[in-house]
């Protein structure tokens, strides 16, 4: 899996039958070279609408391959000697709902020559087909872990990655009693902003915002045109939310104001969505936005005096590979033809099979 921060890939050989049974095996970050890093930055900045990916076709050619062989030798680097399947996310350079696309960079026919194993890719084109908007497509998985480690439900989990995004689970594995919809930006604005104005990649524990000041006018501003503009959409890209209103600022006081409007979004989101949830009081937290000390302190903040934060590694599960494990269990899927996405999840007509199959 390669997400939306778009730093490298989380690598994960996992077990199952793509229904109830299931065990990790092994998990592994592989960080992007410098050159793939910015390169992918540079041009997912200047792809903001469909025509975008037909303009800048050459350099998505060149960076598709080089990020595809970059999956080969992460594949060859795990050193499995059984056969096995590969889920293949790929890099989302583009997601927009309303236009019926989602891109990924990644070219499973060329990763298939170089590892000679069946793949599974393309996961979000049959959900947008059947009138989904093609994310999320990880609740299936997290109804999965909750069912195996035995979390009492009904649970919220929240995802905090480059965009965040919940699921609710009813009912334990054998029933499709969960929904989930991205709620708003994650990592995505804070990360730009400290790339964009120093020499880091990300806020690291949130040690920048932390010594920064919020600007109350731009952040208000800032917070009522977003409730505005977007509040019926089930997933979100990168591309919807932007940086320039915090254009002036100085690094620890934009890192501070964003970190802040992030957290608003999505406490906002977290007690509209889980209202009518009155058994639900704790709120599992996983990606890498939950290492973010002062955004996940100013969600609590916002949030009901009802409603607690927990970190999913408190359940003794690795919160950094929760994505890379699901789209290896969402690929299984795609073998035994089960859908991997729900009216309830996406928005689909009807639950949809996804995943294209690559094996010659």
């Amino acid at each position: 899996m390669s997400g939306t921060s778009g730093d490298g890939v989380d690598a994960s050989l996992i077990n199952s039958d793509g229904i109830g049974e299931y065990e990790s095996i092994k998990d592994k970050y592989y960080e992007y070279d410098n050159n793939i890093y910015k390169q992918f930055h540079s041009l997912k900045d200047k792809i903001n609408c469909k025509k975008d990916l037909t303009k800048f076709y050459s350099e998505i050619s060149v960076l598709e391959r080089e990020i595809t062989i970059f999956h080969a030798k992460v594949i060859k680097d795990l050193k499995i000697k059984e056969n096995f399947l590969v889920g293949f996310h790929g890099q989302t350079i583009y997601h927009n709902s309303h236009e019926k696309i989602s891109s990924q960079l990644g070219d499973p026919k060329l990763l298939y020559q170089l590892i000679q194993k069946k793949i599974v890719s393309n996961f979000r084109d049959n959900d947008l087909i059947n009138g989904g908007e093609g994310a999320p497509l990880v609740p299936i998985f997290h109804q999965l872990i909750a069912t195996k480690n035995k979390i009492n439900l009904p649970i919220c989990i929240m995802n905090i990655g480059g965009i965040s995004n919940i699921t609710i689970i009813n009912k334990p594995v054998g029933s499709i009693d969960f929904f989930s919809k991205d709620i708003g930006p994650g990592n995505c604005l804070i990360d730009k902003w400290v790339r964009i104005n120093s020499k880091n990649k990300y806020d690291v524990d949130g040690k920048i915002a932390s010594v920064g000041k919020k600007n109350e006018i731009i952040l208000e501003q800032a917070h009522d045109l977003f409730l505005n503009r977007i509040n019926k959409k089930k997933s979100f890209d990168v591309s919807d939310f932007d940086i320039s209103f915090a254009r002036g600022l100085s690094l620890e006081d934009g890192a501070k104001t964003l970190t802040d409007f992030t957290a608003r979004i999505i406490a906002d989101s977290l007690s509209d969505n889980i209202s009518k949830y009155k058994l639900i009081k704790n709120i599992i937290l996983c990606g890498g936005g939950r290492k973010n000390k002062i955004l996940i302190n100013q969600i609590q903040k916002y949030l009901s005096s009802n409603l607690k934060l927990k970190l999913i590694d408190d359940y003794k599960i690795d919160g950094d590979f929760i994505e890379s494990q699901a789209f290896g269990f969402l690929a299984i899927r795609t073998i035994c033809k089960l859908p991997i996405s729900f009216p309830n999840t996406t928005g689909c007509t009807k639950p949809t099979i996804g995943g294209q199959v690559t094996e010659n």
